[in-house]
């Protein structure tokens, strides 16, 4: 495939589709246990569930798609194959951790193939995830600012709190996380890019659970 090719728009397929779909939910469903009171005996309140899986939806699983779409697209414009594959026991386990009252998420992972795929490009194509979520965390970021509260300050704020963990969760340095990939490539890019996902991430979760 050549970089022209490459360049004539997003390519997918219907196992992509799919897994992606299954995949946001699974997370949003994962999200929405963790927020969702569960302990009262017999039951819980399906009106705050319903809630909490509106919010989760907009803003954890939307800021995963986004973030695993930015890896995907990035990867195709070089003019490498790049397509997202589930991790179906791992979807599993987030939905298990969420209604034990913690998360672990790794849904899964743009798969990229292609010759040439020096630590340059794969550090910016694993830099354009978490450099996603901080775009969604500057939209969140104003509007929970400028909100009197209320469903509208609510959404802002999670937004805002989790795109931001979801950057600098992701440029963490180890195993398969975007972190290694990054650094490999540039250490000054992943000192600076890890410094203000830091940054972010605790001014958001202080500010979120004050």
């Amino acid at each position: 495939m050549t970089q022209k090719e490459a360049r004539r728009g997003l390519r997918t397929s219907t196992a992509e589709v799919k897994q992606l779909l299954i995949a946001w939910f699974a997370l949003t469903l994962g999200f929405t246990l963790l927020m969702t009171d569960l302990s009262q005996f017999g039951g819980f309140d399906a009106s705050e569930f319903a809630l909490n899986f509106v919010v989760a939806f907009v803003t954890a699983g939307a800021g995963f798609l986004l973030h695993e779409l930015a890896h995907k697209v990035v990867a195709q414009r070089y003019g490498y194959w790049a397509e997202f594959r589930a991790d179906y026991e791992m979807l599993g386990i987030t939905i298990a951790s969420g209604a034990l009252g913690f998360l672990f998420a790794a849904p899964g992972a743009v798969e990229v193939r292609g010759r040439l795929i020096d630590s340059r490009r794969n550090g910016i194509i694993a830099l354009a995830g978490p450099a996603t979520n901080v775009v969604l965390f500057a939209f969140f970021a104003p509007l929970w600012v400028l909100s009197s509260g209320g469903f509208l300050g609510f959404v802002a704020s999670f937004g805002a709190f989790i795109n931001s963990f979801l950057a600098a969760f992701n440029l963490i340095p180890y195993g398969p996380l975007d972190g290694r990939k990054v650094l490999d490539w540039d250490k000054r890019v992943f000192a600076v890019s890890f410094a203000v996902c830091a940054v972010l991430a605790v001014y958001s979760f202080v500010s979120f659970l004050g």
